[in-house]
């Protein structure tokens, strides 16, 4: 596995690097913006350790121009921005997970390894799911309704993929931040309602993602 670490302070980059090589990755280090977004964007990496706070080009631009071009490399933010506001931004845009400084070197770890464990899943899996016209290949992260293919971001892919397995169910938004997100927000947030209009704008019309008023989303057919 080949983790790529943007951070700028040159004492955490290494200590990173020192970590995730004990853990078995190869792991490459920039410190900014630019250089973090050109190489996660040529680069044959399985995760990007992110921070926010970045000369040359803000983690946030970086993440989402990553989410564009490359919207199936999972990115892991670990920044000094921890209030709520930033967090819920980098969920919209794409990121797996949050993490905020300081940090537990083992909750960093712990949360890693769930990365891994979800894209070793996603590539051995190789089957479909299908609600109605719409198809998930999951190896692919890519969802098919009549002609029409969608290459989707790590969290969409998720949030779909779980709807669909829980097709004809009514799913909460707070069951989805929990299962989907990994966190406990405030039950107000609306990062679920953002990325499911997202999913919306790329399956179109057809899209079997109906909202039950007050209670949640279901996938029917």
């Amino acid at each position: 596995m080949r983790m790529l670490v943007v951070e700028d302070e040159t004492r955490i980059g290494a200590f990173l690097a020192r970590a995730f090589e004990a853990e078995g990755f190869t792991v490459d280090v920039v410190g900014d913006g630019v250089q973090g977004l050109s190489r996660a964007l040529t680069g044959s990496y399985d995760l990007v350790i992110l921070d926010l706070l970045l000369p040359g080009l803000d983690g946030l631009e970086v993440l989402a121009r990553l989410q564009q071009q490359r919207p199936q490399l999972p990115v892991l933010i670990v920044s000094a921005r921890g209030d709520l506001a930033t967090k819920l931004r980098g969920f919209e845009l794409g990121a797996v997970d949050y993490l905020a400084k300081p940090f537990s070197l083992e909750e960093l770890l712990a949360r890693t390894r769930v990365q891994v464990r979800r894209a070793r899943g996603a590539d051995t899996t190789g089957t479909t799911l299908q609600v109605g016209r719409l198809v998930l290949d999951i190896p692919r992260r890519r969802a098919k309704i009549g002609d029409a293919a969608v290459d989707l971001h790590d969290r969409e892919f998720r949030l779909l993929h779980f709807l669909m397995l829980h097709a004809g169910e009514v799913v909460s938004r707070q069951r989805l931040l929990s299962e989907v997100w990994g966190f406990d927000f405030d039950p107000r947030s609306n990062v679920v309602d953002v990325c499911v209009r997202r999913l919306r704008r790329q399956l179109g019309p057809d899209a079997p993602i109906e909202t039950v008023r007050n209670a949640g989303y279901r996938a029917a057919a």
